[in-house]
């Protein structure tokens, strides 16, 4: 099967138009004609991560975050970006990012994917796009839904850590009072406090929150930063599900690499 066969169906799933202004996601190296030897999985690429691609077979790399942001004018190998796209290139393995596109639909979204995996029902778009839907559904930025049984705040604090696999929590002051609505925003979520305070969250999830910005809960919500892999790791479960039903002609991979930059002690 060829690699523009593959992109389309992620297309039809999250199609490309739906990302944000400021991405880069697609095809960012590679020929969409060529043949697919094997697909590898993951949040982010890297050195080790185009490495193991290489010790499996596979020639593609499916990654939620592109390895590409901006414009490279060179490429002399003399930062990260560019030793990878050198590698990937030399070693004739296609990159291709499903990133903000994939954040920003509601079947098979990232954030209904936390909602789900956190058991919160009534899941809608938190910010929606105007005029935009696809399958359906409102197309825009984080999701809000509740809890089937409230929960106290400490103890749902403690059922968001151990689902979401994150080694700390960065939380604003509780507010003494059941945890019953949730809005949720994988990576960087700040730009949706005011959307989740408007619309009487009583805690928002996401990361990326700075020292200040914590202060913008106001005793309104409770703000828990749970770190941005963290937040956006099962990404890679959600990739995984999505192909693995609609393909059985190439291998798929998981990649066994983390690829967190960020650690804890």
């Amino acid at each position: 099967m060829i690699l523009e066969t593959l992109i389309d169906y992620l297309h039809e799933i999250a199609p490309n138009h739906f990302q944000e202004d400021y991405d880069n996601s697609g095809l960012l190296i590679g020929q969409s004609k060529d043949e697919i030897k094997g697909v590898l999985i993951s949040l982010d690429v890297t050195e080790e991560l185009i490495d193991e691609a290489i010790s499996l077979g596979a020639n593609v790399i499916v990654s939620h975050h592109p390895i590409i942001f901006s414009g490279l004018k060179r490429i002399t190998g003399q930062n990260y970006v560019e030793r990878i796209v050198q590698k990937a290139i030399k070693n004739d393995i296609n990159l291709f990012a499903i990133h903000t596109n994939l954040d920003n639909i509601y079947s098979n979204g990232v954030n209904t994917h936390i909602a789900t995996l956190l058991n919160i029902v009534n899941v809608e778009i938190l910010k929606p796009k105007p005029g935009l839907t696809h399958q359906g559904q409102s197309v825009g930025s984080g999701v809000i839904g509740e809890l089937e049984k409230p929960m106290d705040e400490m103890g749902f604090l403690k059922h968001l850590k151990a689902t979401m696999k994150t080694e700390t929590i960065k939380y604003t002051q509780l507010l003494n009072k059941d945890i019953k609505k949730v809005a949720i925003c994988g990576g960087s979520g700040r730009f949706l406090l005011e959307d989740a305070k408007s619309q009487n969250a009583d805690i928002f999830i996401s990361s990326d929150f700075k020292y200040h910005e914590f202060f913008d809960a106001d005793n309104q919500i409770v703000i828990a930063d749970i770190g941005h892999f963290e937040s956006e790791q099962f990404t890679i479960q959600l990739l995984h599900e999505i192909l693995s039903k609609n393909f059985n002609n190439f291998a798929l991979h998981y990649t066994k690499s983390s690829t967190n930059p960020v650690n804890y002690l």
